[in-house]
Formats: C-alpha cells, structure tokens, sequence
C-alpha cells in the first residue's frame, strides 16, 4: 500500500538520520507538557506534530513514518542541534509552506537560498510572542551554520519533489528510493537491501572470505558489499 512512500520505524529512521527515537516522536507526534495556568494552577499543555506524517500510524501497532518526512526531520535534527527552539522551526515551517507551496519545505531547494529570510522572521516573530531567544540573536551566522551543503548532498530531485537520497558517496550505491523496497537502503544496481547483506556478512564470519561469500550468495559485487557492511555498521554505533 505504501512502496512508493517509504516505510520506517523511529528505531531505523533514528539510526538514519542520527536522532534519538523518543525525539523524533516528539517532533513528529506531538507531546504533552506541564504548564502553569492563568491562576497559577499545574496544567498539561499539548505541543502538537511539526507536521502530518505520510504515513497513517494507525494502521501499525507502532509509530510509521514516510519518506519525505525522514528527508525532512534531518533539518529539524540540524536545528535543534543549534539549539533553536521548536517554536522558532515551527515557524519557519508555516511561512515557508505558504511561501513555497509544498509540504516539505526544508528539503525543497528553494529553502537552501531564500531560508535565511524565513528564518529571520520567524525568529522575530517567536520573540514577539514572549519567546527568549537573547542566546540566537547573538549569532550572526547561525543560519548558515544549519543549514550546510551536506544536509543537500545525495539528495535527487524531480522537480522540487524529493525522489531519493544516497546516504553515503554514491559511487558506493547505497541508495534509499521509496519506491523500492519501501524506501530500504539498498545497493542501486541489485536492489538487494543493505541489512540483508550485512547480516549475511556476520553470519558467514566477517571477514573478507565473508565478503566472497556473501557476493556470491547474493550476486552483488564485493566492493558493494564491502559498502554495505560499513553502512550498516555505522548504523549499528549509532543505536548505542
């Protein structure tokens, strides 16, 4: 139902995108807060969903998100790892949907140029609501500091829809497509998935006479599952 869209627990798409599960379900879910009331009484306030997810997730027994919505959520990863606050990205997020049209505008390459006015406003705007945002006024360059060239690299476009993404150099192959095995890592030129290859890596050794082995199970070039298994490995320090 959804090859095409892409279909990834919090778990995998943490590791992808190097953001700790319970966070991403903060961002993408929504989450409650303890708050003070107009009389002083204890409340529990609701942060909603940065955005709605691709994926209707009650059709799984656990938290599914979608392609574009884990291209995107590396750009709200890159905020929050420069301590902008939600209401500031959040902002940034309504005007540049209005301004570009589209769901995901992080990810849309307009953002990489025209962002930084975005960003200004919303940061203006958040402090006109009360938000103390003293620490990011001082930073002259936090934006560019953000938003970085590598956040694009390795992503393909059709127009201003985001189609694929290589997660790593692209001579080594490793690509996540959603319309191939819902959005999996996998070697391009085979489709075979990159945990499969690595898992038969481990199972037969790991060592170079289990790369041999593994490319001839598979019929996946060695060089290609040599990528694989340093993919896949990386992914695995990640989750600890």
């Amino acid at each position: 139902m959804y090859n095409g869209t892409g279909i990834y627990s919090l778990r995998q798409a943490g590791r992808l995108v190097r953001a700790k599960p319970r966070d991403l379900n903060r961002w993408l879910f929504g989450y409650h807060f303890p708050k003070k009331g107009p009389d002083g009484e204890h409340m529990r306030a609701f942060s909603p969903p940065l955005w709605q997810t691709q994926v209707d997730t009650s059709e799984y027994e656990e938290p599914i998100i979608g392609f574009q919505d884990l291209l995107e959520v590396r750009f709200v990863r890159a905020f929050i790892q420069h301590g902008i606050p939600l209401i500031v990205i959040r902002k940034c997020l309504e005007s540049a949907r209005s301004i570009y049209g589209v769901a995901y505008p992080f990810t849309n390459l307009q953002f990489k140029t025209d962002g930084k006015t975005i960003f200004g406003e919303a940061l203006k705007e958040a402090e006109s609501e009360g938000a103390s945002l003293v620490d990011l006024k001082n930073r002259q360059n936090v934006f560019r500091d953000i938003i970085t060239p590598s956040l694009y690299t390795g992503i393909e476009y059709n127009g201003t829809q985001a189609t694929k993404w290589y997660p790593t150099p692209k001579r080594e192959r490793i690509v996540l497509d959603p319309a191939r095995q819902f959005g999996s890592p996998i070697i391009e030129d085979t489709g075979t998935p990159t945990d499969v290859l690595y898992a038969s890596y481990l199972a037969e050794g790991e060592n170079e006479g289990a790369i041999v082995t593994t490319s001839a199970i598979y019929d996946v070039p060695p060089r290609f599952v040599h990528s694989a298994v340093q993919f896949e490995a990386g992914l695995q320090q990640r989750a600890h």
